[in-house]
């Protein structure tokens, strides 16, 4: 079989393997879609310390269970499934309290296990242990069904901020992800979400599938100001800042309006995690700043559930499908950001 392995930053492999034998407690898959996102693009290029070369990366995965493990009951050979990224351990003190998204043990498929940019993969026991391989309901195809992880943490962040009827909510970044808050905004009842972001052709293409109640142009005009406008100077409930930005999460203090809330949902590069945080308004208005990390099991089983009843459309979020050979390309498109989504299909 063919697999994507990473070997070291900027050497990603194709090559061939002996497909895998799935052992105890495992299962085994034809991999259909496992679909790209920034996080493999920061991996190629620089690598991550959880992944001990060689690894074959990939993470957002849906296929075709084809043979079980010995002791493996609930499951069986043709049901079609999706599978969790991040991995609790399901024992410790916060996993017991419900807190999955933040377990110190946790690990991750394409970083201490073999991911989804293969052609078959195993799912290890661990990931069953903790309920983490859901069936893809009928109607949803393998790719829809790919984009159920990157779902699953946006639904995280938008419980964790109280997104709900008729909040005012911004979202910044017109990535994939915050096409996904826009969306799953408007399915929780929010009255306008408007997109922010520095870059015009990525913003207009965005805008021209998620349809915000309003599209700002970052490098263009003053983003808070244009918040202001839109908002007769009150501000919005919800911030989401769906970029690795410290101007936009900076920028999110100013655009919350009293008893806001700010979901700093995408993490900064670590040699430039500080940002100015203007305290006073944080007092006075009575501000709430989230943190926003993956997502649970539980989470991924409600974020398909989203998809397969329409209430989060995502088929025309997927702006390019290629296949394996075309891996390296596929990594590349998102880094261009000319894409929404890219899928790659085994």
């Amino acid at each position: 079989m063919k697999v994507a392995r990473f070997y070291a930053p900027g050497d990603i492999r194709l090559e061939e393997a002996p497909e895998p034998r799935p052992g105890p407690g495992e299962l085994k898959l034809r991999v259909r879609n496992c679909s790209t996102c920034g996080t493999d693009v920061k991996i190629s290029r620089f690598g991550h310390h959880h992944i001990a070369p060689p690894r074959v990366i990939g993470h957002e995965i849906a296929g075709e269970v084809t043979e079980l493990g010995e002791g493996v009951s609930d499951w069986a050979v043709g049901d079609r499934v999706q599978v969790i990224a991040a991995i609790p351990c399901g024992r410790c003190d916060d996993c017991r309290r419900g807190w999955q998204t933040i377990c110190p043990n946790q690990e991750s498929m394409g970083y201490h296990y073999d991911g989804g940019f293969a052609q078959y993969m195993v799912v290890p026991a661990k990931v069953l242990a903790v309920d983490g391989v859901h069936r893809i309901p009928d109607g949803v195809d393998f790719a829809s069904a790919s984009v159920t992880e990157p779902l699953a943490c946006v639904l995280n962040g938008q419980e964790f901020a109280r997104v709900g009827d008729g909040d005012t909510v911004v979202v910044v970044g017109a990535g994939p992800i915050g096409c996904l808050h826009v969306r799953l905004a408007r399915s929780r009842g929010a009255a306008k979400v408007y997109l922010v972001e520095l870059n015009r052709a990525r913003l207009d293409m965005a805008a021209g599938v998620v349809d915000p109640d309003a599209a700002i142009c970052g490098a263009e005009s003053d983003a808070v100001d244009e918040v202001r406008k839109l908002t007769g100077g009150r501000g919005v409930d919800v911030v989401v800042t769906a970029a690795a930005s410290g101007k936009a999460q900076e920028d999110a203090i100013q655009m919350a309006a009293r008893r806001g809330r700010i979901s700093f949902f995408g993490g900064l590069p670590k040699d430039a995690p500080i940002i100015s945080c203007d305290s006073n308004l944080v007092h006075y208005r009575e501000l709430t700043i989230l943190g926003a990390n993956g997502s649970s099991p539980e989470h991924n089983r409600r974020a398909l559930d989203l998809i397969a009843s329409g209430a989060v459309p995502v088929s025309d979020l997927i702006t390019h499908r290629m296949p394996l050979s075309g891996v390296l390309d596929a990594i590349e498109t998102v880094a261009s950001g000319a894409s929404i989504k890219v899928t790659i299909e085994p």
